[in-house]
């Protein structure tokens, strides 16, 4: 289990920064070798379902989620989304916040627990690092739109 926190800031305003980061089609395509399936109607709120498939070809694995809490920003309060992973593999959650920041635009934060079942606890530290590269650039990606 690996536990990291990735921090950004945005000129995007909280509503359109939300929109950008819960837009989990646009996941796939900002990740290397990964496309996501939206398997529920309308692809937003709670009960909202995905998987991204990460590989080539054959050779890959699923990763699906369900969105467990979803709260878009408004005037004065924070937007919070929760992801639970339900995989074989990748197992763990996220929680992607997005909060009006002093003099405009976004304050973004990622926080996710991420597990490789069978991955050794001696794997954490590569793991990790993996994990803030490969989420912090997907994050600049769909904040740039």
């Amino acid at each position: 289990m690996t536990l990291f926190r990735i921090e950004r800031a945005t000129a995007l305003a909280p509503g359109e920064a939300w929109r950008r980061l819960t837009d989990w089609s646009a996941h796939g395509a900002r990740v290397p070798f990964t496309r996501t399936r939206v398997l529920t109607p309308g692809g937003t709120g709670v009960g909202t379902r995905f998987t991204a498939r990460t590989g080539i070809g054959r050779a890959g694995f699923d990763d699906p989620m369900e969105v467990v809490r979803w709260e878009p920003p408004k005037a004065g309060s924070p937007g919070v989304c929760r992801l639970e992973k339900h995989g074989r593999t990748v197992l763990g959650w996220a929680v992607i916040e997005v909060r009006e920041a002093p003099g405009g635009g976004s304050r973004v934060v990622w926080t996710e627990d991420l597990r490789l079942r069978g991955l050794p606890r001696a794997a954490d530290p590569l793991l990790n690092a993996a994990g803030r590269m490969l989420f912090g650039r997907a994050m600049d990606a769909l904040l740039r739109g």
